[in-house]
């Protein structure tokens, strides 16, 4: 007690009184501080989306799909629009969020959903929704919303097929192209790329991916059985073990009905860009992995028909140069980009 010697001579009542003004001061500073805690919070999160200028919306008119997009860089500086592509088909574009950061440091990176992923639904998929026609316009509805003039595009996998048809309709459009582990201008790789990806699986692997397969065909779609099937898939895709996880995700988040719309259209369309590409004089770089699924030949053939194109081979690497060996694939892609060509 004599360590509070007050105590001694008040009442109960006024005890109380006392730690009852006491808790209310303590209860006032832990308001304070929780609120200085929130903002903090809040102004490093909105630091952290202004450094790298990020912004959505959505392309809309009354006549056709919704286009849902994020663009990247610095409103500070005045950068050049890069659209990037990204593969699938039936894929969303949030697997390609990090690479539209990294890139949007020298330049105004933008992804976007294809038409029927994502946040670019579609009451009905089918053939009169889903074409390369019909992409290749959202792309150009892409542009003319944002307001840009020209821009680079980076198509990668599948989007490397969409972004060579894209410049077959709207070559004056394109500053400059990069094929990022491209499909190709034709068809060609239908007839190896599903060997191509078995190569890149043990036995035990081809097995497990096919016994998955077999039950989502069976009516299981469940996230489980597309994320077991991507465990063990993912391995066709990527040296980097620590990505495993994340490519096998990103496999979990295919459409099955756009894709097989998709390559359905592009056969029946005879898919090939050669005869057009052929007059495309723009800057344009290849570049995939020295041990990519997609084979040189895919990259050869397009480098052939494209008159003022260079082609990239990167080492210990498979389908994603910026995840296997980062260091090389952004700086071929950043020496293209920078260059005034």
């Amino acid at each position: 007690m004599q360590c509070f010697p007050f105590i001694r001579v008040m009442g109960n009542a006024s005890m109380f009184t006392l730690i009852f003004k006491a808790l209310q001061i303590f209860c006032c500073k832990l308001k304070t501080v929780m609120k200085l805690y929130q903002s903090t919070v809040l102004l490093l999160l909105v630091a952290q989306l202004s450094c790298h200028g990020q912004k959505e919306g959505f392309v809309q008119d009354n006549s056709a799909a919704p286009i849902h997009y994020k663009t990247f860089g610095s409103p500070a500086k005045p950068l050049k629009p890069l659209l990037i592509i990204n593969g699938g088909p039936g894929m969303n574009c949030n697997g390609f969020e990090e690479l539209a950061k990294t890139l949007s440091k020298n330049n105004l990176t933008i992804i976007y959903d294809q038409r029927g992923t994502g946040a670019s639904t579609l009451a009905v998929l089918d053939t009169s929704t889903i074409t390369m026609a019909l992409m290749a316009e959202d792309v150009e509805r892409l542009r003319k919303h944002l307001k840009i003039e020209k821009w680079s595009v980076l198509g990668h996998s599948f989007g490397g097929m969409l972004a060579s048809y894209y410049a077959t309709k709207y070559p004056e459009r394109i500053d400059k192209m990069v094929l990022s582990s491209s499909g190709g201008i034709d068809l060609g790789l239908l007839a190896y790329i599903a060997n191509a990806i078995n190569a890149k699986l043990t036995e035990a692997e081809q097995d497990s991916v096919l016994a998955w397969n077999q039950r989502i065909g069976r009516g299981d779609t469940s996230h489980y059985a597309r994320l077991q099937r991507g465990n063990y898939l993912a391995h066709a895709y990527v040296l980097r073990k620590e990505y495993l996880p994340v490519i096998a995700e990103r496999l979990t988040q295919s459409n099955g009905t756009v894709n097989q719309l998709v390559w359905t259209d592009l056969q029946k369309i005879k898919f090939n860009c050669a005869e057009k590409l052929a007059a495309f004089n723009r800057p344009v770089l290849i570049i995939q992995g020295k041990e990519d699924i997609v084979k040189a030949e895919t990259a050869e053939k397009a480098h052939s028909v494209l008159k003022n194109s260079r082609l990239v081979y990167v080492e210990q690497c498979i389908h994603y140069g910026w995840i296997d060996n980062e260091a090389v694939y952004l700086k071929e892609l950043g020496s293209f980009l920078a260059a005034n060509k």
